[in-house]
């Protein structure tokens, strides 16, 4: 561990964890059979009389545990002890610690204070103490994930296939795809329909495996599928039944056949917090011959919800009506999701690589983990994937801290913390933004998850990447205040353009070079631009994309593909600098270093080993240019 302490070299301790045996400093997530011994070595000029590790569970109370004075060698006090957290003796020893060192000055007392989880600052008092993730330890995610490139498809504006689709009396159909804007409100925030289609379903996609299969994708990942009223389809009407404007059963064992065909896994989006109004479990509009709980007093799936005044008065997902509440307490709508004969196993069993779980914030733990055990239990290759946006490994929702990483619930999240840290890093230059987000992410996620990180710059929620950057680099474009009927038409300008572009070849070489798979929200890589939803959804404009990103995307993916260093090589940042940062993946095969500079200046980086540099196919001479990226592979 670093420290940030303004104190002199000579007088800063350095803090270091030995896991059988191999110094694991810049991790703070370990299996439950390990036990991590703390050696301190506190400079004999802090005149540190003692040393102590303080350390509690989450929830529980703190224990002063005194470290032991082995020895002084060369001006240093060496200090030690083991930690073991099966000898908690709750939950075998796992859960969330957090802990700190007090450096014992005779009538004065220092703590540690840490900012990002490793380094640390000599204070007074902390406000910041180190965080430690202890996890099951037969706790593992699917091999065949890590190292992959992953593809996000809404499945409606991608590509209209030639296969059998049915349409509907109530859906309106856009066939403007080239240029024509998704059906938006008024106002932001306003209802409306989301009826109104363009055409795009589960035929089209197996018609651009040959496109996607050049990015390098080898997972993709859909919106949903099911029977909905709306184009987005997180509204399920019915769970057992692939949408007809989408092709049908037909068209799902299409696509889960041809792309299995070519070793790319498909993953479902998994909306088990709440139904449509519209659907056969609530039908409150009658269409489902009243067996909803809505339209019927007697119905089987009333528990499934939660009335506060029948049929009126229910709960709704963020109090929007038309998206009631699953009450997945109820053992009857739980076993319907999770249960041995339910819709996790059915679609596992029919092909599917897994799940991406909406909203797994409002998802109950013990729903979590029945749905994990049933996942593996059917296919323990099957990935989960939750919709969190802050660090999951401790991460509090309505008031109990969540478990997702200690082995019996998620196998990774999508990784928005990484993304804001990436976008603030283009947006203010300070490359410590993006090493500190690293830095804890890294150090508070185990191993397995860390090379399973869903790597995301934009999704169907968000604004597009590109239009993020536009903005950076003019606030003129800025859309919070202005009206939706111009946002729908607004495009930037060529200057505008070029300068997003020069961020985007940027934050890409990050997202896809740093631990985690990175995950391309459909036509990020031809720079679609949009803001926010349903602006960033877009139709793909087949035939007129940005051959110069799709030539960076796909070379991200190829160098990807050929390094098995991005699989589940170590990471470390190498140096932070103003706007410089370099950060290191590595095996015991292989090295490669990458450099982003976002500074107006060039910087020297030059160090022994450094060989190619492969965006470029070049020997690295030693500069990374103004508002770059390199991706340097060392010599071994």
């Amino acid at each position: 561990m670093l420290i940030r302490s303004e104190m002199n070299a000579a007088e800063k301790p350095i803090i270091i964890k030995y896991v059988d045996g191999v110094d694991r400093s810049q991790k703070a997530a370990f299996p439950s059979d390990k036990d991590i011994f703390f050696t301190v070595k506190a400079p004999r000029k802090l005149g540190a009389a003692a040393v102590v590790l303080r350390v509690n569970k989450d929830g529980e109370a703190y224990r002063d545990i005194p470290l032991e004075y082995a020895e002084m060698r060369e001006g240093w006090d060496i200090y030690s002890t083991r930690f073991s957290a099966r000898e908690w003796g709750l939950e075998g020893g796992t859960g969330l610690f957090f802990y700190e060192f007090l450096f014992l000055r005779g009538w004065d007392t220092l703590f540690t204070d840490t900012v990002n989880n490793v380094d640390f600052d000599l204070v007074s008092g902390s406000s910041g103490k180190f965080r430690m993730l202890i996890y099951d330890k037969d706790f593992k995610t699917p091999d065949w994930f890590h190292g992959k490139v992953m593809y996000h498809v809404f499945v409606d504006r991608f590509y209209r296939g030639e296969g059998h689709v049915e349409g509907r009396e109530d859906a309106v159909m856009n066939d403007d795809w080239d240029g024509g804007v998704p059906q938006f409100p008024i106002k932001r925030g306003d209802r409306y329909s989301n009826n109104v289609f363009f055409g795009g379903n589960l035929w089209g996609i197996a018609e651009k495996l040959d496109y996607l299969e050049k990015l390098g994708v080898g997972v993709i990942y859909l919106s949903p599928i099911f029977k909905a009223y709306s184009n987005h389809k997180y509204d399920t009407g019915n769970y057992l039944e692939i949408d007809k404007m989408f092709g049908g059963e037909e068209a799902f064992d299409n696509l889960i056949a041809r792309a299995n065909e070519r070793g790319i896994r498909v993953i479902l989006d998994g909306v088990f917090n709440h139904t449509g109004d519209d659907s056969l479990y609530f039908d409150k509009y009658g269409k489902y011959g009243g067996t909803g709980a809505y339209s019927n007093p007697d119905s089987p799936y009333l528990d499934w919800y939660e009335f506060s005044t029948y049929p009126e008065g229910y709960k709704s997902w963020w109090g929007i009506d038309i998206l009631p509440k699953l009450n997945q307490h109820n053992e009857y709508c739980r076993d319907f999701f999770v249960g041995d004969n339910g819709i996790i196993r059915k679609y596992i069993d029919r092909g599917i690589g897994g799940w991406r779980l909406d909203v797994a914030d409002e998802l109950p733990n013990e729903f979590l983990d029945k749905l994990r055990e049933t996942a593996k239990s059917t296919n323990p290759d099957s990935i989960i994937i939750g919709e969190v946006w802050e660090n999951a490994a401790d991460k509090i929702s309505y008031g109990k801290r969540r478990r997702y990483f200690g082995g019996h619930q998620l196998d990774s999240v999508m990784n928005y913390p990484v993304k804001g840290a990436v976008v603030d890093y283009m947006r203010y230059g300070d490359a410590t933004i993006l090493a500190d987000t690293l830095t804890e992410i890294y150090s508070l996620y185990p191993d397995c998850v860390c090379h399973s990180l869903m790597n995301v710059l934009g999704t169907h929620d968000t604004e597009r990447i590109l239009t993020v950057l536009g903005v950076i680099c003019d606030p003129t474009l800025e859309g919070d205040l202005a009206e939706n009927s111009e946002l729908a038409i607004r495009k930037m300008s060529k200057k505008q353009r070029r300068a997003a572009k020069d961020l985007l070849k940027m934050a890409a070489v990050i997202q896809f070079t740093v631990f985690g798979v990175p995950s391309i929200y459909y036509g990020d890589e031809i720079g679609l631009e949009g803001y926010h939803d349903p602006f960033c959804r877009m139709p793909y404009p087949w035939g007129r994309e940005d051959k110069e990103l799709l030539r960076l995307y796909r070379q991200l993916g190829k160098i990807r593909r050929t390094n098995d260093v991005f699989r589940d090589g170590e990471f470390a940042i190498e140096q932070v600098d103003g706007g410089f940062i370099a950060y290191s993946r590595k095996s015991a095969r292989e090295k490669i270093v990458v450099a982003v500079n976002r500074s107006n200046r060039d910087v020297s980086f030059n160090r022994r080993g450094f060989g190619v540099e492969l965006l470029s196919g070049e020997n690295f001479d030693g500069t990374v240019k103004a508002n770059t990226a390199v991706i340097i592979k060392e010599k071994i």
